[in-house]
């Protein structure tokens, strides 16, 4: 009878210990069942698009409506908010609707950086700083590479430094015709922000990047946002300039961290197009595009 006993209480333990492993199982089926498909599912990004980052979204462009005005001190509270709404409804959000759809940009502005050839790093003068032989072979072959591209460029601003000028006209000989043309101190070489993580080899002052930093946060200002609502077609511009200024537009524009610059490496003569879209969203299409070299005039000078 005891042993009977003992084995009856064995069963209730077992039992209950089977019921727990079992209802822990089940839980945890639960639980796997409840897991996201991907990583992605439900995510949040740390950081947001700021889709107005050029400042020329249309919403901010046009003058908010007026607040609802306050009716509490007056005995036809209800009436009156009726007829301010319908003011509302029918005048100025009409109207306001209006000057929203002709400040809003329908074009995209293409826009292609291209970094100047190899040059002659021994000298200590700018106009002594002249392409090399290789360097104008690489600026011919970018010149023939955007020909048989066959985009109508409408735009052509080069940097002022010799190298860039020596590129520039390089280039403009085998494209042909662009109806703007134009050169920019803006967009000359300097340090725009303090590197991170920062490169031993190479520390300038720390009034390089406070002089070259905000001329050339003023070069993207100028030169890259979406189009004008008075543009009708897309647009295709060239700039030719160099790897510092080119490379901090691309951090810039992507909204990334802009220390993060010389963490990209451009060869001479690259193409790097990125692409500004009406409602202000930015794709690079190339980077440093350098695969019509061969390889025998591939630098990074």
């Amino acid at each position: 009878m005891s042993w009977f006993r003992g084995a009856s209480r064995l069963g209730v333990v077992a039992a209950a210990a089977g019921g727990s492993v079992a209802g822990f199982l089940l839980g945890r089926d639960e639980q796997r069942a409840s897991v996201d498909a991907s990583w992605t599912t439900g995510y949040t990004p740390s950081v947001k698009w700021d889709w107005n980052w050029d400042r020329r979204d249309a919403d901010s462009l046009v003058k908010p409506l007026k607040h609802k005005p306050d009716f509490n001190n007056n005995n036809n509270n209800l009436t009156n908010a009726n007829h301010f709404s319908n003011d509302i409804n029918n005048n100025m959000i009409e109207a306001r609707e209006e000057k929203l759809e002709k400040a809003r940009a329908t074009a995209s502005r293409h826009l292609i950086f291209v970094r100047h050839g190899q040059y002659n790093l021994h000298a200590s003068a700018d106009q002594d700083r002249t392409l090399t032989r290789l360097g104008r072979d690489q600026a011919a072959l970018t010149g023939e590479r955007l020909k048989e591209l066959g985009l109508p460029y409408s735009r052509f601003v080069y940097s002022t430094m010799t190298r860039a000028t020596e590129t520039a006209n390089i280039i403009r000989e085998k494209i042909g015709e662009v109806e703007e043309i134009d050169h920019c101190d803006l967009l000359r070489e300097g340090a725009p922000v303090p590197p991170e993580p920062p490169l031993g080899s190479w520390k300038p002052e720390m009034h390089k990047f406070y002089t070259d930093g905000a001329r050339i946060e003023a070069a993207f200002r100028k030169y890259v946002h979406r189009a004008a609502p008075s543009q009708e077609k897309d647009s295709y511009e060239v700039f030719v300039c160099h790897a510092n200024v080119i490379r901090y537009f691309v951090c810039r524009a992507l909204q990334l961290p802009p220390e993060a610059w010389l963490r990209i490496s451009l060869h001479n003569g690259s193409i790097t197009h990125l692409v500004v879209r009406p409602d202000g969203r930015v794709v690079v299409w190339h980077l440093g595009d350098c695969g019509y070299m061969p390889p025998e005039k591939l630098s990074r000078t």
